[in-house]
């Protein structure tokens, strides 16, 4: 194990964020390091490499949701998880949390199911697309929070992660700093899925000069059945 590298890092960054990192914590994120970069060449995981990039823009980008939502007990769903982002992090950093990971991808599941047990953690690693599992009744309206940091317009993300969030639940979506008028261009289609706009929070990644975006997304209604539509007809016809 590499140690050492990524336990300073995140132990001070952590710090920084209000949030203090148990032992038990940091070897685990260590592991998860190893892990990550053991199988990053073989599945297409991430294109962040080395330590204090993945320590900083991957773990501590994470562990800043912390602050955003009540993770304590909570049931979250990380719907296209790809390498555990945010997912795992949480995961580690707030035990009680009820995860599960959700991913296209069956080596990215694959993958996922591996390092839960390499890291002892119980999560559910669900092999599926997001606009198909939503339809599913054990995970519909079934998540007191929904994370993502998928690549997609906001939108289109909404609509694929806001029906697994129950009625005064919340989505966070992790955007760039620069998403302004991609979430301005969302107001329709939050209300449509049954939510509203609660608050955009920016924030500098510790020890980085990185500025990230959380968009929080309150759900104040179910959504109706109809949502989320096949996936080429979000893109094709976005809310």
């Amino acid at each position: 194990m590499m140690e050492g590298k990524i336990a300073p890092i995140l132990s001070s960054g952590a710090g920084s964020l209000g949030i203090a990192l148990p032992q038990t914590a940091l070897s685990a994120f260590e592991k998860y390091y190893e892990l990550l970069e053991a199988r990053r060449q073989t599945v297409n995981l991430t294109a962040i490499a080395g330590a204090e990039s993945v320590a900083r823009l991957h773990f501590l980008d994470s562990l800043a949701l912390i602050n955003f939502a009540q993770l304590k007990g909570a049931r979250v769903i990380d719907i296209g998880s790809g390498a555990g982002i945010p997912g795992i992090p949480l995961k580690i950093a707030e035990p009680s949390v009820d995860i599960a990971l959700l991913d296209s991808t069956g080596k990215r599941v694959a993958f996922l199911t591996e390092l839960c047990a390499a890291l002892g953690l119980d999560a559910k690693c669900l092999h599926a697309r997001a606009e198909e599992a939503a339809h599913e009744q054990y995970l519909r309206e079934n998540f007191d929070v929904a994370v993502s940091r998928a690549v997609a317009r906001l939108d289109a993300l909404c609509e694929l992660c806001l029906p697994f969030v129950r009625a005064g639940g919340l989505f966070i979506a992790m955007k760039g700093a620069d998403s302004d008028a991609e979430i301005a261009a969302s107001d329709t289609a939050i209300a449509a899925l049954g939510a509203e706009l609660q608050e955009i929070v920016d924030y500098i990644i510790p020890g980085t000069d990185v500025s990230h975006r959380a968009v929080l997304i309150r759900k104040t209604s179910n959504t109706p059945e109809k949502y989320p539509r096949r996936f080429a007809r979000i893109n094709k016809a976005p809310l």
